[in-house]
């Protein structure tokens, strides 16, 4: 999906920068992790209609899911496994295009096929990643990069 692509009448930067402010203002005034990650979940999901969007928080060693929307999923994750851990391990988004051709990609459902990974940090440290899967192959691009990496700062 390019920058330029309509949905709805608006390009996805559009889509994006309407959004932002709004999710700016969901989550300004509330300490509550959770709650925040929940509604940018639920936003982001809303506003673009993909596959499966939501978070998975640091808990150890480990990812563990955390506020999503869409589809059953994964509940665990090791550093450095799929996309969501390397992601994690590298410190950097993963855009991945098709996701049959990431090596070691965990497939939580057969219908995803391309996904994109940013790393929340909070003091220097990464406590989650938000995850977004789409069932269309080479959805995500460095429009998405960008505009997410800004939604994931708003929340700490």
């Amino acid at each position: 999906m390019s920058e330029h692509l309509i949905i709805s009448g608006e390009t996805k930067r559009e889509r994006y920068e309407a959004l932002l402010p709004q999710i700016a203002s969901v989550v300004e005034g509330e300490s509550d992790l959770i709650a925040n990650m929940a509604n940018v979940a639920a936003m982001l999901h809303e506003t673009f209609g993909f596959w499966w969007t939501g978070f998975y928080r640091v808990v150890g060693e480990e990812l563990v899911l955390g506020p999503f929307q869409g589809p059953m999923a994964c509940t665990r994750i090791r550093k450095g496994r799929g996309v969501c851990g390397t992601a994690w391990a590298k410190a950097e988004t993963q855009v991945v295009p098709d996701v049959e051709k990431f090596p070691g990609h965990i497939a939580c459902s057969s219908a995803s096929r391309s996904e994109i990974v940013v790393p929340v940090f909070r003091e220097g440290v990464i406590i989650a990643v938000l995850d977004i899967d789409s069932d269309r192959l080479a959805t995500f691009d460095q429009t998405d990069r960008s505009y997410l990496e800004r939604v994931v700062e708003k929340l700490c």
